[in-house]
């Protein structure tokens, strides 16, 4: 399972930036050096990043950076499929298999922001089959499934007895009841 919680060797970050750059010239784009930069820090830093914290981080190098700038950035690179937009962390994080694999399931740790990458075409198709009868189409081919990593789990029962240990049940999401639609 690809997984963008992994550590980013500098050897594979120069490699990832080499397929974007690619990536970018095979379809007539451009990577500029701010979109560069931008993708650079997104897989150094291994996790999501919210776009406030890349802008400090992109001050750092370029001083003069403004939050347009930086969010034109990540426009593009979403565009071209080199990052993920994930909103159950309202973050972004560079997509690990840009010139690989097309995945469809982005689990995302509501922890810690972690994000495994997936791909199961099979049940992406069933949920827009069961998405379909509701009368809705979905419009994104990627789905987000809010999770908690094993970091954030082990975290969470040294913190919080389970809800067992208390007699109580599984919490079934956030409105305490099970959805069998």
């Amino acid at each position: 399972m690809p997984s963008s919680t992994r550590p980013t060797h500098p050897d594979s970050i120069g490699a990832q930036l080499d397929v974007a750059e690619t990536l970018c010239a095979q379809r007539g784009r451009r990577l500029t050096p701010i979109r560069r930069k931008v993708l650079e820090l997104l897989l150094r830093h291994g996790r999501s990043v919210k776009a406030y914290d890349l802008l400090e981080a992109m001050r750092a190098v370029h001083p003069g950076a403004a939050p347009p700038t930086v969010y034109r950035a990540l426009d593009f690179l979403m565009d071209e499929g080199l990052i993920h937009r994930l909103d159950a962390v309202n973050a972004w994080i560079a997509c690990h298999d840009a010139g690989g694999a097309r995945h469809d399931l982005l689990v995302v740790c509501t922890g810690c922001g972690a994000v495994a990458e997936l791909s199961d075409p099979a049940m992406s198709r069933q949920l827009e089959e069961r998405v379909a009868r509701t009368g809705f189409a979905l419009n994104s081919h990627e789905t987000e499934i809010r999770a908690l990593c094993p970091a954030c789990q082990q975290k969470r029962a040294a913190n919080d007895p389970s809800d067992e240990e208390r007699g109580g049940h599984p919490r079934h999401g956030a409105h305490g009841h099970p959805h069998t639609h």
